[in-house]
């Protein structure tokens, strides 16, 4: 394939941080996060999502930490896990030291919210004592009242502002394994505040559209905002928030990196819209296949294209593609080219077959290589 430079994204350099081991920052591959909904206090119900979401494919994932049956139950979940593990700490600094020496990877937590600066200081020796790095959560909706008296309102400067007092509590402890999000349910106010952050220092950030909304809503919202920062090359780390199975967040923000080609996990479908034209019930075949292909961790292509207006020229970029013919005979594609025909009855398991050869050879080659 050819060099493609309007396709290209310069991405904001940043320093880099460590969340167990997946970087942040600094270069590395933008992650993917998500935020378990069961009592952390119940470790068997939060281990068991946190199993659906690794297979889902997500790299960290968050656990809120109120209490400290919480923080007494995470040392098994972390344990458990596969994933580095973010506790989530509002207001009490016990429950921060709590997570730091039950494994967290990274502490979640606004310095000012917290309290005095020796429990901020307590809380920074425990990250250091543990090995965890922390991220400053600033949200449009919770804004410290001193900010909120002299903007008037939650807008973009009164976040900027917030996190860079949040900072420097911590760089005053000689702490600098901070990532940070300012995040809103309004798309216009997050993306400002983002952008006002990213030129204000050189910390990774942690993007998200928060209270986005249920699984439609949210996922538009989310792919609106955090897609355009991402395009303009902001963000290093990503959760998109839906009142939804935590799952779907997952699903969703690969698709936002593979749309924007930052990082590509799983098939990637082109499929087209239907019309009067098409050989087959093109929505039936491309949710079929969705089901059948979600455990595919390889990032193959696949065109599904209902008649040959479209199909050839969308199949020739695609590593398998199908294309519908007269009569029920569906021409498949393999590497770009027209390779042999099928019926409509065969069609779904054999599109399954060449996609699942594919996928298990980019791993071969991968290991390989």
């Amino acid at each position: 394939m050819s060099v493609r430079p309007y396709r290209h994204i310069e991405r904001r350099p940043s320093r880099q941080v460590m969340v167990g081991p997946v970087a942040v920052g600094g270069g590395a591959p933008i992650s993917v996060q998500s935020m378990t909904n069961t009592l952390t206090s119940d470790p068997k119900a939060t281990i068991d999502q946190i199993r659906t979401l690794e297979e889902a494919g997500v790299d960290i994932v968050r656990v809120s930490c109120p209490d400290v049956e919480s923080t007494a139950a995470l040392k098994a979940i972390v344990r458990a896990a596969t994933v580095p593990i973010v506790a989530d700490i509002h207001f009490h600094h016990q429950r921060a030291i709590e997570a730091a020496q039950a494994g967290a990877a990274c502490l979640r937590f606004n310095p000012g919210n917290i309290g005095s600066k020796e429990r901020v200081r307590e809380v920074v020796k425990a990250a250091k004592d543990h090995g965890c790095s922390m991220r400053i959560g600033v949200n449009a909706g919770s804004l410290d009242k001193h900010l909120l008296e002299k903007y008037g309102e939650p807008c973009p400067e009164a976040m900027v502002e917030s996190a860079l007092e949040h900072i420097k509590h911590l760089e005053d402890e000689d702490f600098h394994q901070i990532k940070i999000s300012v995040k809103a349910s309004d798309v216009f106010l997050a993306v400002a505040a983002y952008r006002g952050l990213a030129k204000a220092c050189d910390y990774p950030l942690h993007l998200g559209i928060t209270e986005a909304g249920g699984f439609l809503g949210g996922t538009v919202k989310s792919a609106i905002g955090i897609g355009q920062l991402l395009w303009e090359g902001i963000g290093d780390t990503i959760r998109v928030s839906l009142s939804a199975d935590p799952v779907e967040e997952v699903r969703v923000g690969f698709e936002i990196l593979k749309s924007l080609d930052l990082r590509h996990r799983g098939v990637r479908i082109v499929a087209c819209p239907t019309c009067a034209r098409q050989g087959f019930d093109v929505i039936k075949v491309v949710a079929e296949l969705e089901k059948r292909l979600a455990h595919i961790a390889q990032p193959v292509s696949l065109s599904i294209i209902g008649c040959v207006v479209n199909g050839p020229g969308e199949a020739r970029e695609t590593d398998v593609g199908i294309t519908g013919g007269g009569q029920g005979a569906h021409m498949v594609y393999v590497a770009g080219q027209a390779d042999h025909k099928i019926d409509e009855e065969r069609m779904i398991a054999h599109v399954v077959e060449l996609v699942e050869a594919k996928a298990a050879q980019m791993a071969k080659t991968k290991k390989e290589g």
